[in-house]
C-alpha cells in the first residue's frame, strides 16, 4: 500500500496484508520472553520492574502520551529530550510514530477507517492486530508525520523516530554486563511484552469494559486493573472528555501514577504550564 493521502474511505482502501516482519519480530520477543522461569532471579525481576515503571510510566505515558502528544505540560528542552529516549527505549515506535498515531486516534476515535487501533474493528484489532496488518496511512512516514509537525521540524526527533531501534544494543550490553542474561531475559524481552501488552490494553480493555464519568462522544471508559499496569492511562473515559489535561484520575480513588511523576517535576520547578481538570459538573453522566 503507498497511499499518501490523510483520510482513506473504506471503499478506497486497499485489502489489508499481514506482515510476516512485524509478526516474525514481536513472536520472537514474545518467544524469547517465555525463558523467563530458566533464568529467574529475585534481582532480575527487579530490574524488570523498575524497567517496566520507567519506559512505561515516564517514558510513554509521560513522555510519549502526555507530555509529546497532549503537551499537557512543559519541561525544559534537555529533560524533553531526555524523556523522549526514555519512551524510545521503550519498543513501541519512534516518538514521530507514536505521536502521529495517537493523534489520529483522538481526531478520529473509534472511526473504523481514520483510527489507527479503532475499536469499532474488535477488540484484538484495537489491541494488536493493527501492527500485524499495517496500513500505510498509519505507518508511512510521510503520512504520520503531519499530524506531529511539531515534532518532526526538529533533527532530534526525526533520528530519533528513524533510529529507535539502535538504542536496544547498549542497552541490551549494559543489562549483561549487570547481571548476565537473566538481566537481558527480564529487562528487556519479558520487559517489552508486558509493557506491550499494558498499552495495549488502553486501546482494546478502555474501549470495552468499564464506567463512564463523562458523556464523551466515543465508547471510551475507566478500567481500574487497566490504570494499574499502566500507572494510570486507564481511566480513559477521563482522557478522551479532557484530552490535554496532565492528570488522568479526577476522583480520590483513581490512582494516578504517572500524575504522581508530573507533581514531582512540577515541585522541583521542571514542569511548568501545567493544565488541570476543569470542573465536572457540567459535562458528568
Amino acid at each position: 500500500m503507498a497511499a499518501k493521502s490523510l483520510a482513506f474511505a473504506p471503499e478506497q482502501q486497499t485489502s489489508l496484508r499481514l506482515s510476516w516482519t512485524n509478526v516474525v519480530f514481536f513472536g520472537t520477543v514474545h518467544a524469547l520472553a517465555l525463558l523467563a522461569p530458566w533464568f529467574f532471579s529475585w534481582s532480575a525481576l527487579g530490574i524488570m520492574l523498575f524497567l517496566h515503571w520507567l519506559f512505561g510510566s515516564i517514558g510513554i505515558c509521560l513522555g510519549y502520551h502526555r507530555l509529546l502528544s497532549h503537551r499537557s505540560f512543559q519541561v525544559p528542552k534537555w529533560l524533553e529530550y531526555a524523556i523522549a529516549i526514555i519512551g524510545a527505549l521503550a519498543l513501541q515506535g519512534g516518538p514521530i510514530f507514536w505521536v502521529g498515531g495517537h493523534r489520529q486516534h483522538h481526531a478520529h476515535t473509534e472511526d473504523v477507517s481514520l483510527d489507527p487501533y479503532s475499536a469499532k474493528r474488535g477488540f484484538w484489532w484495537s489491541h494488536m492486530l493493527w501492527i500485524f496488518y499495517p496500513r500505510a496511512e498509519f505507518f508511512d512516514y510521510e503520512v504520520y508525520q503531519k499530524y506531529a509537525p511539531d515534532l518532526a521540524r526538529q533533527p532530534f526527533y526525526r533520528w530519533l523516530d528513524r533510529y529507535f531501534l539502535l538504542l536496544q544494543i547498549p542497552l541490551g550490553i549494559l543489562l549483561y554486563a549487570l547481571g548476565g542474561w537473566s538481566f537481558v531475559i527480564y529487562g528487556m524481552f519479558l520487559r517489552s511484552v508486558l509493557l506491550w501488552h499494558s498499552t495495549w490494553f488502553v486501546n482494546s480493555a478502555t474501549h470495552k469494559w468499564g464506567y463512564r464519568s463523562f458523556n464523551a462522544t466515543d465508547d471510551s471508559r475507566n478500567l481500574w486493573w487497566v490504570s494499574i499496569v499502566t500507572y494510570g492511562e486507564g481511566w480513559h473515559n477521563n482522557h478522551h472528555t479532557y484530552p490535554h489535561v496532565a492528570k488522568s484520575g479526577f476522583s480520590w480513588w483513581e490512582v494516578d501514577i504517572t500524575w504522581w511523576s508530573i507533581q514531582v517535576l512540577k515541585t522541583l520547578g521542571l514542569a511548568k504550564k501545567v493544565i488541570m481538570p476543569p470542573s465536572q459538573s457540567t459535562t458528568q453522566v
